[in-house]
């Protein structure tokens, strides 16, 4: 089958590779040429694990191109998937619909013959009858059909979730649509991994459901963590002597510094807005977003205290910015949310992190940028664990401690204990929830 591809961003650009390590001729559409240009010299604009070798491996065999011309990869493409930006909107929190609407607008005055045109953006309710509506009014005469077909992949494993996920959702209205739908997953179809055909407004809906429970898992598990710190107890176990609860499940369930990226908060707030206009509050989603919030301010005044109740003057070490480990991701993330608080404190910032100086760099004015943790901690007060990279889950403890100032560590992803940092040097240690 032809693929068109448009927008080169985290969804399309996995979305487009990995389609084409299906079998299918897929060419990826992006308005910026210097994007194209690096994608054509084999270059990813992105850091994903795999990708860039999935990436060079389809585009050696033909099956994967990339373009600035969008007429030209509408034209003859047996599906064209939406896949462009949908941030959330500023002053009401819903979604910005606006790139989806002008990319349907788009490919409506360049189809040529029968295509379903399928949503993988995250949209909210009733967009794709509005992106049918779009094309129509472009284009009276095109013949096509919309489909949903929203993502589900976790940035730092996209790949292993494309090749092998739990379900496919699809939306549709029409057999003809099913049919083509069916060919653009067949290889998952004849491994016996699930896909679920239904409406399109089903299909929306299980996208921000999905991804409001998650986030739902998180912020409970981290408003439980600040009662821990009340009474006593220990997150880490309560979380996994809950999680053993087949019903329950242990993802999702590890206290931290609130969730980020490029899903969660935009779809929590969406959501809350769809439920409010429609006189259906999502009371559940919305203390959701209001915990995370203030588990993003708890962990600034958690760094505070460890400092002595003010980090003006102060050296903070911060072990990544990044909204998780294995992702250069920094939507959201909660270090935006800490990382200025401490600066504006009065703190001198150094920022350790694998993949977050790219977006970081304009993102986190005021802060040092520094190449290994050691050298981040020589002289240092205090070092703050924000994002749980490999990198820094076996660090020579007792190394750290002895090149800091006043060794004190804020273990925000509770990668260590408190025995084996006291015992490697450091005076102070608080984790979350412990």
């Amino acid at each position: 089958m032809k693929i068109a591809m448009i927008g080169t961003g985290y969804v399309g650009l996995v979305s487009g590779v990995c389609f084409s390590d299906f079998g299918h001729d897929v060419v990826c559409v992006d308005k910026m040429p210097d994007k194209i240009a690096m994608l054509e010299r084999g270059g990813v604009p992105i850091y994903e694990p795999g990708l860039d070798a999935v990436l060079e491996r389809n585009v050696a065999v033909g099956r994967l191109t990339f373009t600035t011309d969008l007429a030209t990869a509408v034209s003859g493409a047996d599906a064209v998937f939406i896949a462009v930006g949908t941030p959330t909107r500023r002053g009401d929190g819903h979604a910005d619909l606006s790139f989806v609407m002008a990319a349907a607008e788009d490919i409506a005055h360049a189809l040529t013959d029968y295509a379903v045109v399928v949503t993988k953006s995250t949209v909210p309710l009733g967009t794709n009858r509005k992106v049918a509506e779009t094309i129509r009014a472009a284009n009276p005469k095109a013949d096509f059909d919309v489909a949903s077909n929203p993502e589900f992949l976790r940035e730092g494993a996209a790949i292993e979730d494309f090749m092998k996920p739990d379900r496919v959702v699809v939306g549709v209205e029409s057999e003809r649509a099913q049919s083509v739908m069916s060919e653009v997953y067949r290889p998952l179809y004849l491994r016996d991994f699930p896909v679920v055909y239904t409406d399109l407004e089903t299909a929306e809906m299980i996208k921000y459901a999905a991804n409001a429970f998650l986030a739902t898992k998180i912020s409970f598990i981290n408003d439980i963590a600040a009662l821990c710190e009340r009474v006593g107890a220990d997150v880490k176990t309560v979380a996994r002597g809950m999680g053993l609860d087949g019903r329950i499940g242990n993802k999702f369930l590890h206290a931290g510094p609130g969730y980020g990226g490029s899903c969660f908060p935009k779809d929590t707030s969406a959501l809350t807005r769809i439920g409010q206009e429609n006189g259906v509050p999502q009371r559940i989603v919305e203390s959701a977003v209001m915990v995370n919030d203030a588990t993003k301010r708890r962990m600034i005044d958690k760094v505070v205290d460890l400092c002595g109740g003010s980090v003006n003057d102060k050296t903070i070490a911060v072990l990544g910015v990044t909204f998780k480990p294995e992702t250069d991701d920094m939507r959201d993330a909660p270090s935006l949310t800490i990382v200025p608080a401490l600066v504006e404190g009065g703190a001198k910032v150094r920022v350790v992190d694998p993949q977050g100086q790219k977006e970081g760099m304009a993102l986190l004015p005021g802060v040092d940028w520094i190449g290994d943790p050691y050298s981040a901690c020589d002289g240092a007060d205090a070092i703050v664990i924000l994002t749980e990279w490999n990198a820094f889950r076996a660090l020579d403890l007792a190394r750290l401690a002895s090149g800091m100032t006043a060794p004190a560590m804020a273990d925000l992803r509770n990668i260590y204990n408190r025995d084996a940092a006291k015992s490697a040097g450091f005076k102070k240690y608080v984790g979350v929830g412990r």
